[in-house]
C-alpha cells in the first residue's frame, strides 16, 4: 500500500500498535490477577517482564529490521490469528515482546523478497538464535501455517487501524480517552478486531467501531 511508504505514516502506526498492545497486555495481566484466570505458559512466556517497554521494543524492531512497511500490518494480522487460534495464550506483559519479534520475522519472510536471517532478528530482539528458531516454529504451528493475507484482509485490518488511530489522536479529554481505551481493549481481547471470514469483514468492522 503506497500510503505506508509515506515517511510520516509508519512512526504513527508503530506508536499506535505499541499503545494497542500495551493496553491489551495490561488488561490481560489484570484479568489474570483479579479473576485468577489460568493462562497457558508457552515458549513465548518470559520468567519476568522485560525491562524494555513495548514502545521502545517495537521502535527498535522498526529501526533495525528494515522490512517493508506492510510487514507490520501483516504481523498485526498474524498476532490476531494467533490469539484467535490459541485462546488460552492471551497477549500479556510476559509474552508480548517475543510474540512481536516473531510475528515481524515471519511476516518479513512471507512478504519480502529479501530479509535478514534469524540470527539477525535474534540480536534485534535480544534473544538467542536458538530461541528465535524455536519461537518461529511454535508461532507457525500456532497459526496453523495460515500465512496468506489477501488484499481484502489487508485492507480491512489497515482500515481498522486507520480509524482507531484517528479516534485516539491527542489531545483527548480524560473521559473520552478512558472510554476509548476500554473499547479498544475489549476489541483486542481475545481478538484484535474481527473474525477473518472474508464475507463478514465489512459487517465485523462496523461492529468494532
Amino acid at each position: 500500500m503506497a500510503e505506508l511508504e509515506d515517511p510520516t505514516v509508519m512512526p504513527k502506526l508503530i506508536n499506535f500498535l505499541s499503545c494497542l498492545l500495551q493496553r491489551v497486555a495490561e488488561s490481560n495481566d489484570q484479568n489474570l490477577s483479579v479473576h485468577l484466570q489460568h493462562h497457558k505458559i508457552s515458549a513465548f512466556h518470559g520468567l519476568t517482564r522485560p525491562a524494555i517497554s513495548i514502545q521502545s521494543y517495537l521502535d527498535r524492531i522498526f529501526k533495525y529490521a528494515n522490512c517493508s512497511p506492510c510487514c507490520f500490518v501483516v504481523a498485526y494480522i498474524y498476532l490476531d490469528r494467533f490469539v484467535q487460534r490459541q485462546p488460552s495464550l492471551p497477549i500479556n506483559s510476559f509474552n508480548v515482546h517475543r510474540l512481536l519479534i516473531t510475528s515481524v520475522l515471519v511476516s518479513a519472510k512471507f512478504m519480502d523478497d529479501t530479509y535478514y536471517n534469524n540470527a539477525y532478528y535474534a540480536k534485534v530482539g535480544g534473544i538467542s538464535t536458538a530461541e528465535i528458531n524455536f519461537l518461529e516454529v511454535d508461532f507457525l504451528f500456532g497459526l496453523g501455517f495460515h500465512l496468506n493475507v489477501t488484499p481484502n484482509t489487508f485492507h480491512s485490518y489497515y482500515s481498522y487501524l486507520q480509524r482507531q488511530m484517528l479516534l485516539l489522536q491527542p489531545p483527548l479529554s480524560s473521559t473520552s480517552a478512558k472510554s476509548e481505551l476500554i473499547l479498544t481493549a475489549r476489541a483486542l481481547k481475545p481478538h484484535f478486531c474481527f473474525d477473518e471470514d472474508e464475507a463478514s469483514h465489512k459487517k465485523q468492522q462496523l461492529a468494532a467501531v
